[in-house]
């Protein structure tokens, strides 16, 4: 049995149950451990879940800095990010629901160790927008609003995405990329305006 294995193990029942509502002797019972030998491994939940969360961010990362580092343009980048993201939640689903859902459960503490990794991982997204607005190709006041607005909707994929349904993660990351860098109206409207102008002159 090994440390991994435990954290493992942990965040499927995090996942499942909630951070507060598993106890350690949940967590023992899921790698076939009695509770005293768990505390030769871990000390305490709080110690578990902020493992999880920093071993979560240090994932999210990596992935996303080999996106960063490829010499494309910003909205190729950004629309890479969306897939490489949206594919990691799924993948490690349960991970993913710790992350996003049980980060407000550590203590004073640990949340402000674990505070500048988010931030870190926070700030790749708002510089990967910034990029693209100094280049001149998005036009957008915030950056940071718009990276905030941007990880709220792929964030929120964990409580209804199905790994067996309609679209793969990466399918909705391409309609998600197309929604965020085309927006929803259509471009073509003045055009189908002003030639509505000129038929009804015409008539």
């Amino acid at each position: 049995m090994t440390r991994d294995d435990i954290l493992s193990a942990a965040a499927q029942v995090f996942s499942q149950k909630g951070f507060h509502a598993t106890s350690m002797q949940d967590i023992a019972q899921a790698v076939n451990l009695q509770k005293g030998s768990l505390y030769h491994h871990v000390s305490s939940k709080q110690e578990i879940l902020v493992d999880l969360l920093d071993r979560a961010l240090d994932l999210l990362i990596e992935r996303l800095s080999g996106v960063l580092d490829q010499p494309n343009p910003p909205e190729e980048k950004l629309r890479q990010a969306i897939r490489v993201y949206l594919e990691t939640l799924a993948e490690h689903a349960d991970l993913s629901v710790v992350l996003l859902l049980e980060h407000r459960s550590l203590e004073p503490d640990l949340h402000t160790r674990h505070v500048p990794r988010r931030d870190r991982f926070e700030s790749m997204w708002r510089d990967l927008i910034q990029e693209g607005k100094d280049a001149g190709i998005y036009s957008c006041i915030s950056p940071s609003l718009a990276a905030r607005g941007l990880l709220g909707v792929m964030n929120w994929t964990i409580t209804w995405y199905q790994p067996d349904g309609p679209l793969t993660a990466a399918e909705i990351a391409e309609q998600f990329a197309d929604l965020f860098l085309n927006g929803l109206m259509r471009r073509d409207l003045g055009k189908i305006a002003e030639t509505g102008v000129k038929d009804a002159v015409h008539e």
